[in-house]
């Protein structure tokens, strides 16, 4: 068996693992192996409605679930988790959403240093291209990760959004922008018809660009 060195190991393709990878073997000097359980790709993966066929699908999800508690009527709640190149992002709805802006700076002042939203929203900004109407400030265009404004339109969209409205709750072009609560539509991890999950987009960089 041929034996081989690598200065890097990486134990899992998900999200996190696949950003590691890419970010280390920019440095042509390092050698890196990335290991994963599941498969490198799946056919419905690519496709963004596929995901209604992986949900429940042992070959690209681990199929966990919780233990029964009273909380939930003593039933087991699935937990999808990925088991594939990109881990949940391969199966996920692909809705894009940052968090709040007080989360991270709750960490932060719990003692999280470097972890309030001023802080991490550079990151934000450079992982991320997005194909929309936002302020710079907040948005990134150039990085990987490809976003996009949902184009869906109709009137029930627009009868939801008058209803929020009426009831005191405004409509947020942006969410994910300078003011995140309100009604808007939602951005999704989607360019051209086709899902971007993290392996798309960090282990196929080059792939990625094509789109």
């Amino acid at each position: 068996m041929e034996s081989r060195i690598f200065d890097y190991i990486v134990v899992g393709a998900g999200s996190a693992g696949s950003v590691l990878a890419n970010r280390l073997s920019a440095d042509p000097k390092n050698k890196v192996l990335v290991l994963e359980a599941g498969r490198e790709s799946h056919p419905w993966s690519r496709i963004p409605v596929g995901f209604a066929k992986l949900i429940e699908n042992p070959a690209a999800n681990w199929l966990y679930s919780s233990e029964p508690e009273a909380g939930t009527g003593q039933r087991r709640i699935p937990i999808p988790r990925g088991k594939l190149l990109g881990g949940s992002s391969s199966i996920n709805g692909m809705v894009f959403v940052r968090g709040q802006s007080q989360d991270y700076d709750t960490w932060a002042q719990l003692g999280n240093r470097g972890w309030s939203y001023r802080e991490v929203l550079p990151i934000f900004r450079d992982m991320e291209s997005y194909q929309g109407d936002a302020d710079d400030e907040y948005r990134g265009r150039g990085g990987p990760l490809k976003v996009t404004e949902s184009n869906e339109t109709g009137a029930l969209y627009d009868a939801l959004i008058k209803a929020a409205g009426e009831v005191g709750i405004k409509y947020t072009n942006d969410y994910n922008g300078a003011k995140q609560d309100g009604i808007g539509m939602t951005q999704a991890t989607i360019r051209n018809g086709r899902r971007m999950s993290t392996a798309f987009c960090y282990l196929i960089p080059r792939a990625g660009d094509r789109t």
